[in-house]
C-alpha cells in the first residue's frame, strides 16, 4: 500500500534498506482558460511536490529511473512528448536529467492506443445497455493488461536498490512488485484541488 507522505511524520532511511523505491507523483493537469483560483492551486500543488521529492531524494535516496504515463519512447522522444502532456511535470524530469536520471518508455503503443480507445467510447455517454456492458468488459480488460505492462517495465528497468519516480494519475491499480515500495507525494495543496473541483462539480449541478 503506498504511504502518503502528506499523511505520515517522517519517514525513517531505516525503512526501505535493500528495497528498491518509487516516488509516486499523481499527475494534476490543467485547462485553458481555467480558473484564476485554480489556476493558483495548480502551481502551488507542483512547487509543493518539487520541494517534498527534493526532501525525499535528499533523505531516501536521489532518483535514476523515470517514468510518465503516455510515454511510449524514452530518451529525447519521450522528453517531448511528456513536455506537451504536462509542462509542469516535464519540468522536473527535465531537471533530473541534468543530474543522471534516465526515462524509461513505460507503455506499450498497441495497449495505450486501445486503453485511449475505450476510454473515448465510454466518455461519449452510451445509451444502450448491451453497447456499455460491451465497452465496460473491453475497458476493463485493457486496463488490466496496461496495469500489467507499467508494474513489468517499472520491474524490469528498476535496478537493485535503485530508486524512480513516477508521474500517473490517481487510481490506477497498478500491482508492483514485492520489492518495490511506494512513497505517494500528496502535497496539502492536492486535496485542494480536489475539494475545489467537488465544489465547481456540485454548484453546476445545482445551477
Amino acid at each position: 500500500m503506498p504511504e502518503e507522505l502528506g499523511k505520515i511524520e517522517k519517514p525513517q532511511a531505516s525503512q526501505f534498506t535493500n528495497l528498491r523505491k518509487l516516488y509516486f507523483v499523481p499527475l494534476a493537469n490543467i485547462w485553458p482558460k481555467a480558473e484564476k483560483d485554480y489556476t493558483e492551486l495548480f502551481e502551488k500543488y507542483w512547487a509543493q511536490v518539487t520541494e517534498q521529492l527534493a526532501g525525499l531524494e535528499q533523505k531516501l535516496g536521489i532518483a535514476k529511473k523515470l517514468y510518465h504515463e503516455f510515454i511510449t519512447d524514452g530518451g529525447e522522444e519521450g522528453v517531448k512528448i511528456v513536455g506537451q502532456i504536462n509542462s509542469r511535470s516535464a519540468g522536473i524530469i527535465n531537471e533530473q536529467l541534468k543530474r543522471g536520471a534516465i526515462l524509461e518508455a513505460v507503455e506499450d503503443e498497441a495497449v495505450l492506443h486501445e486503453f485511449m480507445d475505450w476510454s473515448r467510447c465510454l466518455s461519449i455517454g452510451l445509451q444502450s445497455e448491451p453497447a456499455l456492458s460491451t465497452v465496460l468488459q473491453a475497458f476493463s480488460e485493457v486496463s488490466k493488461k496496461r496495469n500489467d505492462q507499467l508494474a513489468r517495465c517499472i520491474d524490469e528497468t528498476l535496478g537493485t536498490e535503485e530508486t524512480g519516480v513516477l508521474f500517473m494519475r490517481e487510481g490506477h491499480q497498478i500491482q508492483f512488485a514485492q520489492d518495490i515500495q511506494v512513497i505517494y507525494i500528496a502535497p496539502p495543496a492536492l486535496d485542494e484541488m480536489k475539494r475545489w473541483l467537488r465544489d465547481q462539480a456540485a454548484a453546476k449541478k445545482e445551477a
